[in-house]
């Protein structure tokens, strides 16, 4: 049975007309509730490994008839949004114990949220992820943990930041850029993790080389890292478990080693993206989202913190439509790295009439899709406002998880005119759908250097100096 969910946007894609706003899917499925008459509370709780707990409290329909397949659309799209959001292995699920005993359904080791279970149980927490039921009332009280982040600017210093196809990194003298690059590579087809050691080892050499001595080095890549130790990530997909557990998980305390143990910190990229926009504006509040290879986001708090969570937005849902666009990787519909990355673009490509090999790389084909933008190709134009009107809808989206008084918005996608046509559309969306949204954010973009290199430099003032 499919749900009875129908929602009518303002704003179509141009090249991807079926887009199914996340927006627009939640805030008609509440009306429906509050139309009911009969709202049935619903708490959903997500445990970590350090025994921090995130909830989230909502409310669904009466669990009968043609609403089961309604609020079962709800809650798994829900639920899966606050595990790439907050992360969890272990989740309490108050309320109607049928829509608990059916995400137990999906979230197993055969489930269609497989890979879900996997990543969020033994890879991430080292635990099996488990779902309970309970009663809403009895839903333990949240418990958030928080920290600052990075800010440390004196001294000479190294940072760097590791894409899918490329690797940046800043030499920076007392928060002083004098030296910064970025170097093409292809991880994520590697099977042999010296692959990834050389090549960091590699970019750091060439930084240190305008430095008169290196104090601390600090890095961000895409993956999930606990203390500078790697838990997963695309970057090491090519990498057999077994090596990845040898070398891969340790690799930064192995390059600490190899630089004489100095200060040496290493955060998720979106994590420094936020920092990096946080440092700029001198403000907080700070979603910061950067639309390379994957989808990268971080968080900054509005006390100028960060916290346990993941902000892995690149797997959350974004789009709600049946049979829509599914993630090579998570095998899941509708995810944020298919609508903001260079995935985006290569998959609509096709739509736009544009021709590419097959077997061109995604971030040759962003090049090839900029030179058309540059040269007022109308085809590249409608690749950027479809994208941008995906951006208006999830940054309305986004704002029902996060307290966001700052959006940062960077990434090799938005180099160029194009990502102006991307801001502008959402933009347009924001203002013709979510006023009060669009009045409450303030939408940040940085220059163009910035865009490139901004995160490498911030990164290098992850680590605090030893006294």
């Amino acid at each position: 049975m499919q749900p009875f969910i129908r929602v009518s946007p303002k704003f179509r894609p141009v090249l991807d007309p079926d887009f199914v706003p996340a927006s627009l899917w939640n805030r008609c499925f509440h009306e429906r509730v509050r139309e009911s008459g009969k709202p049935s509370p619903l708490a959903l709780a997500l445990q970590r490994a350090d025994g921090s707990l995130s909830v989230f409290r909502t409310a669904v329909l009466p669990h009968e008839g043609s609403n089961v397949a309604a609020n079962e659309r709800y809650v798994e799209r829900l639920l899966k949004f606050l595990l790439w959001q907050k992360g969890g292995y272990r989740v309490l699920i108050g309320g109607d114990p049928r829509i608990a005993r059916f995400l137990q359904s999906v979230y197993t080791p055969s489930g269609a949220r497989a890979f879900d279970f996997r990543f969020m149980g033994d890879r991430v927490y080292g635990h099996p992820m488990i779902i309970e039921p309970t009663e809403s009332d009895r839903v333990p009280a949240e418990r958030e943990g928080v920290a600052p982040l990075g800010r440390h600017l004196e001294g000479c210093r190294i940072g760097f930041d590791l894409g899918a196809s490329d690797r940046k990194a800043a030499a920076v003298i007392d928060g002083e850029v004098v030296f910064s690059e970025e170097v093409s590579w292809d991880p994520s087809r590697q099977a042999d993790p010296q692959y990834h050691f050389d090549g960091i080892h590699d970019s750091l050499k060439r930084a240190a080389a305008k430095l008169p001595r290196v104090d601390a080095i600090g890095g961000s890549a895409a993956g999930v890292y606990v203390n500078n130790e790697v838990r997963v990530g695309s970057l090491y997909r090519g990498i057999p478990q077994d090596l990845f557990d040898r070398r891969v998980r340790r690799l930064f305390f192995e390059l600490q080693e190899a630089w004489g143990g100095i200060p040496f910190e290493v955060v998720n990229d979106g994590e420094v993206t936020a920092l990096a926009g946080s440092m700029a504006l001198n403000d907080n509040a700070v979603l910061g989202i950067a639309f390379g290879s994957s989808l990268a986001a971080g968080y900054v708090t509005p006390q100028g913190n960060i916290t346990g969570w993941l902000n892995e937005l690149a797997f959350v849902p974004v789009d709600y439509r049946e049979k829509g666009p599914v993630d090579e990787w998570s095998g899941d519909e509708g995810v944020g790295a298919l609508y903001f990355s260079q995935q985006a673009v290569g998959r609509l490509l096709p739509a736009a009439g544009i021709e590419l090999p097959n077997d061109m790389p995604l971030a040759a084909k962003l090049v090839e899709v900029q030179k058309l933008m540059a040269a007022r190709d109308d085809r590249a134009r409608r690749i950027y406002q479809t994208i941008g009107t995906y951006l208006g809808y999830s940054v309305a989206h986004f704002a029902d998880f996060y307290e966001i008084r700052n959006l940062l918005v960077l990434g090799r996608v938005m180099t160029g005119e194009g990502g102006d046509v991307i801001l502008s559309t959402a933009a347009e969306v924001l203002k013709g759908e979510f006023p009060a949204v669009a009045e409450s954010i303030h939408v940040h973009t940085p220059g163009e250097t910035e865009k490139r290199h901004g995160q490498a430099v911030a990164a290098a003032s992850l680590p605090s100096l030893k006294r």
